[in-house]
Formats: C-alpha cells, sequence, structure tokens
C-alpha cells in the first residue's frame, strides 16, 4: 500500500499512554473530560486506544508551553 499516499498510525493502549506521559489513569481521564487530553478511539468492544500521533502532538505542546513561561 506503499506510495498510495496512505499514512500508518499507530495506536496505543492506556499502559503505553501512562508511561509516555507520565501521568496517572484517573489523571488522564480528568484532563479527557476537560478536554485537555485527546480522547480515546474505540478498537473493539471493550477497547480503546490512543492514536500515537495525537499523544506525541501532547507532548509536544506541553514541552513549549513549559518553555515559553520559564524564559
Amino acid at each position: 500500500m506503499k506510495g498510495l499516499g496512505m499514512t500508518t498510525q499507530t495506536i496505543i493502549r492506556l499502559p503505553q499512554v501512562k508511561e509516555r506521559t507520565g501521568l496517572s489513569r484517573t489523571t488522564l481521564y480528568t484532563l479527557i473530560k476537560e478536554g485537555k487530553f485527546a480522547r480515546p478511539i474505540s478498537i473493539g468492544a471493550r477497547a480503546v486506544g490512543w492514536l500515537s500521533s495525537d499523544i506525541d502532538a501532547w507532548i509536544e505542546a506541553r514541552v513549549k508551553a513549559s518553555r515559553s513561561t520559564n524564559s
């Protein structure tokens, strides 16, 4: 499928999201409810995941915000 303009998206599950962000499950879901973190996508009847690109963007935004307030 390469060359057809398709991009590869990686879906990561909650343990990976927690590891990458350093946030607890409760904090993640609180931020989601407040609209401050990416909403998970359904990947099955009882399973959700997040696009790794959404997590990368959130981390990058946090780094930028942190650096702009500390300058």
